[in-house]
Parts: structure tokens; C-alpha cells; sequence
């Protein structure tokens, strides 16, 4: 497994907490935590994005997890990412859940799955216990596994930067839906949200990387269930837009969609295919830019070069279902 390090430069009254391999926990008024992940000899980097999986195996997440292997090793991938909903239903309940190791280290066993994850919050892991998640504890059980509120990833090729979005829905405080939020370290949400931009907008302008990949678990720009998120449309699409950034990945709906900007460069990505699946369950009214949607289970590859990105997605049966070529000058559907 690839070894990380980081920066983290630290604001007043902010309490920095060190913990296994120079990781540590850290306030929102604080600049965003930074780790480096080597891509291959000849520049290029490959990984495999995967959200909304962790059932202890069922609703086929085991059967997902099998071809996440088959494809990691045919690509000889680098890292893989998670979008979010890592556990369900309620998150982690503690860092000695039991559901770590069911959901997470029991299924995805291939060996070229072996590496680095990299993986941020959902809605439905905040209705556990957050800190268990992000706690150091978890490494020492599997040293896969990394999950951040919010970070950046320089990968050299490219700079992937992983974002908070579940703060920043509105229902989740006002309209809760019979659900507990784990909003700890959270309050006041307004702040967060504010510092959390600022944050981002300035990762953002000073990144030089060739790429640039937004990671978050809801999505900006979605025909599924759950439709655009209009907080992200409004507060974080338009930083996006104005820092040149390619890609935003996401999870959140359950399904795998290729959306284009209308707008802008910006290719909107979601896998949250990775166990239970919402058949024919279509939300969203906005149509503009859909290039691809399949409402079933499955998982994204995607392959980097200088010039080019070469991203697929995969069912459940490992089948390619859509496949997009990106240049930095053009872009083609395949």
C-alpha cells in the first residue's frame, strides 16, 4: 500500500490531535488536510469509485466487490475511492461496530483491492457515530481504510479534493424525518458550511494539478431519486465552475449516472451502485446534459494520463455499460 503524508496548517484556538501515521483530527476553521498518493512510473494513475455499499455483504455488495477486484487487477489500479453511505443503516455505532469488519474488510478481500481507500461521509453515516468513522482506531484494524470529513488528495497527475455535503443540506436539520443526526463538531452549520467553502475556493485556485476531481457523497447534478442537490447547485457548483475543475463524483443516489454541464467543462459522475439499487426510482426533472443512467447496482474505473481520461462503469456482472473519453482541450461519449 502506497505510503501518504500531509500539511496541515493550523488557525487559532484549533486543537490538532496526532494519530497513526501523522493523520490527525482537526477543526473546520482549519485549512484542509492535505496527504500525497504517488501516481505510476509514467505519470499515469488509475482507481475505482465505489459508493453506498456497506450491507455486511448483501443486496450484492459482495457480488460487486467481486468484479471491483477482477477490474482493479486488470487495470492494476492505485487507490479506490468511496462517495459516502459507507455503513448502513445508522453508520458506525462505535469504533468497536462490528460492521466495520462485515461491511468493509470481509468483502472487499480481492487482492488488488488492497490499497488505499479513500473515502468520505454520507447522510446515512452521520446518523451514527461520526468520530468512530474517522477515528485512527479503525486503521489499526484495517490500514486500508481512510475517511475524512474533508481533504485533499495530490496524487501528482491529479488533486482530488473531498467534500463535506451532508452539513450543507437544509432537511437533514429542519426536517429530520425521524432520524439523529450525529452533528457534533458540526454546530453552528451556517459556519461550517461557510469555512468549508472557503476552504475548498482556496484549494482550489492554488491547485496546479493537470486534473482537478471534486469528490462529495450528494450530487450536484442527478435523474435519480433524490434529484440536484439545490444547496450544492447554489453554494458549491459555482466555485467548480469558476476553478476549472473536470470532474464531481458523488454518491447518494443509487445508481450510476454520466451527466454533462451545460455550461462548463465539468462531467458529473455518480456511483452509488454499490449494494441495494433503486429500480425505476427516476426524481430528477432536470434532463439538461444526461448522457448515461442505470438504475442498478455496479461501480466506476477510472484511467489518467497527461492528456487524457478514460472513465467506465460497470453492473453488477462486471459488463461495461457506458464508457466516456475526456481530453483537456475535448470531450467524446463513447
Amino acid at each position: 500500500m502506497a505510503g501518504f503524508s500531509y500539511k496541515y496548517k493550523s488557525k487559532a484556538l484549533c486543537l490538532v490531535l496526532a494519530f497513526t501515521l501523522g493523520s490527525c483530527l482537526f477543526s473546520t476553521l482549519a485549512k484542509l488536510q492535505r496527504f500525497e498518493h504517488p501516481s505510476n512510473a509514467d505519470g499515469s494513475l488509475s482507481f475505482l469509485v465505489i459508493g453506498d455499499w456497506g450491507r455486511r455483504g448483501a443486496y450484492n455488495q459482495s457480488q460487486v466487490a467481486f468484479q471491483m477486484g477482477r477490474i482493479g487487477e486488470e487495470l492494476d489500479i492505485n487507490f479506490i475511492i468511496s462517495t459516502g453511505d459507507n455503513f448502513y443503516e445508522n453508520g458506525l455505532t462505535g469504533i468497536d461496530d462490528t460492521a466495520f469488519e462485515e461491511s468493509f474488510t470481509n468483502v472487499y478481500t480481492a487482492k488488488s483491492l488492497q490499497k488505499q481507500w479513500y473515502s468520505v461521509l454520507g447522510n446515512h453515516d452521520y446518523r451514527g457515530d461520526v468520530e468512530a468513522q474517522l477515528s485512527p482506531v479503525l486503521r489499526k484494524i484495517d490500514g486500508r481504510w481512510l475517511c475524512l470529513r474533508s481533504f485533499v488528495l495530490n496524487a501528482e497527475i491529479a488533486e482530488f479534493f473531498f467534500v463535506d455535503t451532508t452539513p450543507f443540506v437544509e432537511k437533514y436539520f429542519s426536517n429530520p424525518e425521524d432520524h439523529t443526526y450525529d452533528w457534533n463538531g458540526i454546530s453552528p452549520q451556517k459556519d461550517y458550511v461557510a469555512d468549508l467553502l472557503k476552504d475548498v475556493e482556496l484549494a482550489l485556485r492554488e491547485s496546479t494539478a493537470k486534473w482537478k476531481i471534486v469528490i462529495g457523497h450528494h450530487g450536484i447534478r442527478s435523474i435519480g431519486y433524490h434529484g440536484d442537490t439545490q444547496e450544492l447547485v447554489k453554494k458549491l457548483l459555482p466555485i467548480l465552475e469558476a476553478n476549472n475543475v473536470d470532474f464531481y463524483m458523488n454518491g447518494h443516489d443509487h445508481c450510476l449516472e454520466h451527466i454533462s454541464s451545460t455550461v462548463s467543462p465539468i462531467q458529473f459522475l455518480t456511483s452509488g451502485g454499490g449494494s441495494r439499487a433503486w429500480r425505476g426510482d427516476f426524481g430528477g426533472l432536470n434532463q439538461d446534459g444526461v448522457k448515461f443512467y442505470y438504475d442498478g447496482q455496479g461501480f466506476m474505473s477510472v484511467q489518467l494520463t497527461q492528456s487524457d481520461a478514460k472513465i467506465m462503469f460497470y453492473d453488477v456482472f462486471g459488463n461495461v455499460l457506458h464508457k466516456l473519453s475526456v481530453a483537456k482541450q475535448a470531450y467524446s461519449a463513447m
